[in-house]
């Protein structure tokens, strides 16, 4: 994918020197951080570049234009450091003092109003995830491993969805070749009929959840039943693993079939995150992969690391669940997965 915005050298000094101004710890208080980006929109310091592509890729998501975007060269923590695979996540809060990646999400997510979401139990309640090669989890079905991923939702066996999905390149490694693939919902339903899509609409499937969520609590195990098609061209779908119920009907079965051939079928865009690329999707309106096209260092393909962040479409879609937020943090799911 071609970026839609490429920051001069000059003007990524210009927003890491507004950035750097925040002063939070995001994993101290949320809240207090969150307020500190909101008070640097209220001054009027965010430079004019960064608010009209942020305005470019809203306006592409209201219109259907375009549901996956890239800015690229754009700030991060003058100081990268090299986690400890064992428990990244710890390594992260312990070495890591400045928080330029995590201010950066949070104002690219305000200015195009998406709250942020996290999960209660996952990664201690952070907003900010890192999308990285967890030991334990080598060669899993899941984000925190480096096997590739099929195509899928994140967390398409939890109720409660991410409606956007963005991914920042924190260190990739020059010599490997890892791309995030992207299929827009609207491609699928293309390849759909309509009596296929009215099956898909329908209670008859259900999803095991991954790994890392029966880790976290061992009680998880299948999804309830649910349909795969919602909304206008909303996708509810892991590859390989959501299937049907031993109730649903054959039409069920065939359905699945010809979502399986729908997605060979349909168009689809492919991007490799650089360091310094921020790239940004549709969780529900579309599917996602990880795909390793070409692996020359394995070790340092490991070391790839993205800071990520979920969040919904709109503050309406974040209302909606909001007798599953915990302690009154908005957006923080705490429902025991």
């Amino acid at each position: 994918m071609e970026p839609i915005y490429v920051f001069s050298d000059a003007e990524r000094g210009e927003l890491f020197s507004v950035l750097q101004g925040i002063g939070k710890s995001p994993y101290e208080d949320y809240l207090t951080f969150s307020r500190a980006v909101t008070d640097v929109i209220d001054r009027g310091e965010v430079p004019a570049f960064f608010a009209q592509a942020c305005e470019q890729i809203r306006a592409d998501r209201h219109s259907g234009a375009g549901q996956a975007h890239v800015l690229r060269n754009v700030p991060l923590d003058a100081e990268i450091p090299v986690l400890d695979l064992d428990d990244p996540v710890a390594d992260k809060h312990l070495k890591k003092k400045t928080y330029i990646g995590e201010a950066l999400l949070e104002l690219f997510n305000q200015l195009l109003g998406t709250p942020l979401l996290s999960y209660g139990t996952r990664f201690n309640g952070d907003f900010f995830i890192d999308v990285i090669a967890i030991n334990k989890y080598s060669g899993m079905q899941t984000g925190f491993s480096d096997s590739e991923l099929v195509y899928h939702n994140d967390r398409t066996a939890h109720p409660v969805r991410a409606d956007h999905i963005s991914l920042l390149g924190m260190r990739t490694p020059d010599t490997d070749y890892i791309y995030t693939g992207f299929v827009d919902g609207r491609a699928l339903l293309a390849e759909l009929t309509g009596e296929q899509q009215e099956v898909l609409r329908q209670p008859y499937f259900h999803t095991p959840y991954d790994v890392f969520s029966q880790d976290n609590n061992g009680a998880l195990s299948v999804s309830e039943d649910h349909a795969i098609l919602e909304n206008e061209h909303s996708f509810r779908y892991l590859d390989t693993t959501t299937t049907v119920t031993q109730q649903a009907p054959e039409a069920a079965k065939d359905a699945l079939l010809a979502l399986k051939n729908a997605l060979v079928r349909a168009q689809k865009q492919r991007h490799r995150i650089l360091t310094g690329d921020l790239f940004t999707f549709a969780n529900q309106d579309g599917l996602h992969s990880r795909d390793k096209m070409e692996i020359n260092d394995p070790e340092q393909a490991r070391q790839r690391w993205l800071l990520k962040t979920y969040a919904f479409r709109d503050r309406a879609a974040m209302d909606r669940h909001a007798d599953k937020w915990l302690d009154g943090v908005a957006g923080r799911v705490g429902d025991g997965t």
